[in-house]
């Protein structure tokens, strides 16, 4: 095996534990956004994700995405197996079985991106089957055309750490579904709000603290490009934060929570394809667009009718657009290589027009398929669950669970119900007078959350 640099190594382990935590991050922060009674559901297809598509890059996935070329479109299947890897090393130091786990976790929450958009109405059985062929025909070619060899990188398209094979990709995919399984029942008449609003915030923070692995891990060292996307990832998600809440704080007078943490996502959407490309400055337009624009996008699918549960057509598919095409005119020729400047940094239309190629190309292809797939999967063994289902929740008829337990246990009745220890009940003097009611009291449930 080739001397290993073992700064690198080290660096490329720990972002790869990074990316990995951002899929749970992700399923709390979707889990969060849903109604209480969909919430398992919702955090077991980022977990399923998790599952499915961590084989099937070792069966076949990293051989279609990183090995060899053929015609510029797919890889060969001579690393099946991951075979041949365990005594190999990489030109930049690391061994080639740790750039595969690497870039396993990337594979894994771009799949398990998509599922927000059919939160509250999707079977699990079937979006597993989902995963695991939009992983096949997608996400493992994409992978190949962006990073592996293929035709979009060898065109001279920058993304660094997965504006198109990531976010658009699974916002493409995203809305493709969305469509497939229709509407929610009640909406857009009834209000889906988030029945947890810490636990999104919870996610959103893992997110932003994984993502310093997503974009600065993927300089594949530790190096000058980690730390310029480490300081371009910061500064582009604290500009999307207060983009999206001055959006919300014109538009509806109030600046929220969820605001707040859309945005983060939005800017670190955003600024993954042009984080090792960017100065700083330039970082911070972008992350203050993205935030902006993003926030004004979630009223689209209002005005288009397609029930976009978590609005990822709205973050992924739009921020990773913005980013992708604002390379064009921010790039810095220093960082994103030799003839690759940004029109506002002196550059001509050119590389401009390459991004543009590329996100059309990405988005047009994971939309097609992903309609195919999705609709293939509806008219044979059904992808979305009974209306009855739907209404009275899904974790309950594809889990058999509940999030929360509001019953009792032996004792405790309405302090049990409110979420109340007995321990840290009030106490009051006992009554011999007999009560007027023995009706049950409303149920919490009933109440609170979705």
């Amino acid at each position: 095996m080739p001397e290993l640099d073992s700064g690198a190594t080290a660096w490329i382990l720990t972002s790869a534990a990074l990316v990995l935590l951002m899929t749970p991050g992700l399923a709390l922060f979707y889990g969060g956004m849903t109604r209480s009674t969909s919430v398992l559901n919702m955090m077991m297809m980022s977990f399923g994700a998790i599952g499915v598509v961590s084989l099937l890059w070792v069966f076949y996935g990293y051989s279609i995405a990183f090995s060899g070329d053929i015609g510029g479109i797919t890889g060969d299947l001579k690393a099946a197996g991951l075979r041949g890897m365990l005594e190999s090393g990489t030109e930049g130091g690391i061994p080639d079985l740790l750039f595969a786990g690497f870039q396993l976790m990337f594979a894994v929450i771009t799949v398990a991106l998509i599922s927000g958009a059919i939160a509250d109405r999707a079977k699990f059985g079937p979006w597993l089957l989902f995963a695991g062929l939009w992983a096949t025909l997608v996400y493992f070619p994409v992978a190949h055309w962006v990073w592996g060899g293929g035709w979009i990188g060898e065109l001279g398209v920058l993304d660094f750490a997965g504006g198109t094979a990531v976010h658009i990709n699974a916002g493409a995919a995203a809305l493709a579904l969305a469509l497939v399984l229709g509407r929610r029942v009640g909406w857009p008449k009834d209000k889906f709000k988030p029945h947890n609003l810490p636990m999104v915030l919870l996610g959103a923070a893992l997110l932003w603290f994984g993502w310093f692995g997503f974009n600065a891990g993927s300089a594949g060292a530790a190096d000058g490009a980690a730390a310029v996307s480490l300081i371009n990832t910061q500064v582009a998600t604290a500009a999307a934060v207060l983009g999206w809440i001055v959006v919300e704080w014109f538009r509806d007078g109030k600046p929220t929570t969820l605001g707040a943490a859309s945005g983060a996502i939005a800017g670190l959407v955003g600024i993954t394809p042009a984080c090792a490309f960017l100065e700083p400055l330039g970082a911070i337009a972008l992350g203050l667009i993205a935030g902006a624009v993003c926030a004004l996008c979630v009223g689209l699918k209002y005005r288009f009718k397609y029930d976009d549960s978590l609005d990822v057509v709205a973050v992924h598919m739009v921020g990773g657009v913005i980013g992708s095409l604002l390379i064009g005119f921010l790039a810095v020729e220093v960082l994103a290589g030799e003839g690759n400047a940004g029109l506002l940094y002196g550059g001509g239309i050119t590389l401009l027009g390459l991004q543009a190629l590329g996100v059309v190309a990405v988005m047009a292809y994971s939309f097609v398929v992903a309609y195919v797939i999705g609709l293939v999967i509806e008219k044979t063994i059904g992808f979305r669950v009974s209306p009855e289902a739907e209404v009275e929740g899904i974790d309950n008829a594809e889990h058999a669970e509940s999030a929360y337990e509001f019953g009792t246990t032996g004792g405790g009745g309405a302090f049990a119900a409110a979420g109340i220890t007995p321990s840290a009940a009030p106490k009051s003097k006992p009554t011999t007078e007999p009560t007027e009611s023995t009706e049950p009291t409303e149920p919490v449930s009933e109440k609170v959350g979705g």
